[in-house]
């Protein structure tokens, strides 16, 4: 009598598992890594909770005539800031998107620069395109605006091509094959279908830069910011939780209006 040999299922093959049990291992190596080359002391980590506790109560009560009469003029500055630069980064990047499209261009060379400042302008923190523009156009409003500008092009040019990539080629090829001339393949065939996600990336990049322009003036590039930073550097906490509640309540009311934007026009 023969004896049938018993299989037993595995999810994973042999190879499978060990590069599984290699990505795990590197990442605590990584981790362990990481926790050495910062240098957690621990105790300031048993002492958090103390000064936590102690700079709550130097912000309260928050300083609301500060709110009224600072706060909310730098708070106007930011949004400013936000709403010119993510109009800009729109004119700049959806070029840039259709270039770096593989079905609409067919330049590997001219996909390639596309694509080439679409990733530069991603690989730079706001911070970073902050201080550089500070250094060119001096510490304001306007080095803030231009910094939200290229840091925000990469983002929405890149989602943009690939968005146009995504589209269904039945629509294009019948214009096309009616010879419509570029622009009107363009109009009628991919603007359609990528029009909802070009809105909503607008949106999206939009509430974003609120949020990265709240911080840009602690390295003088104008808003809020800046008013944190000084608030700071003086040890007045109350004006402190002043800026922190006017930041949340602009924070709050940006997703609140971008949400219903977008059930409204997408």
């Amino acid at each position: 009598m023969s004896h049938v040999a018993k299989r037993e299922w595995r999810r994973f093959t042999p190879r499978e598992r060990a590069v599984r049990y290699g990505v795990y291992l590197a990442t605590a190596v990584a981790f362990s890594a990481a926790l050495r080359s910062i240098e957690v002391v621990p105790e300031f980590l048993r002492d958090t909770p103390a000064q936590v506790a102690d700079l709550l109560v130097r912000m309260w009560p928050v300083d609301w005539g500060f709110l009224v009469s600072t706060v909310t003029v730098a708070m106007v500055e930011t949004i400013h800031i936000a709403t010119l630069g993510t109009l800009a980064t729109l004119l700049i990047a959806f070029p840039l998107g259709v270039l770096a499209a593989r079905n609409i261009v067919a330049s590997p060379t001219v996909r390639f620069a596309a694509k080439l400042c679409l990733v530069a302008s991603r690989s730079v923190n706001s911070l970073v395109w902050a201080l550089f523009f500070v250094a060119v156009f001096g510490p304001g409003a306007l080095a803030g605006t231009v910094a939200i500008t290229f840091r925000s092009i990469g983002f929405v040019g890149k989602l943009l091509g690939e968005a146009l990539e995504e589209v269904a080629p039945g629509p294009v090829e019948a214009i096309v094959a009616v010879g419509a001339p570029w622009r009107s393949v363009f109009l009628k065939g991919y603007w359609p279908q990528v029009k909802p996600a070009f809105l909503s990336m607008a949106l999206l990049r939009w509430d974003i830069n609120v949020r990265e322009s709240s911080v840009l003036g602690l390295v003088g590039a104008g808003g809020i910011g800046l008013v944190l930073d000084s608030a700071i550097n003086v040890f007045q906490w109350r004006a402190v939780a002043a800026v922190l509640v006017a930041i949340a309540i602009v924070v709050l009311l940006a997703e609140v209006t971008v949400t219903f934007l977008r059930k409204r026009i997408i």
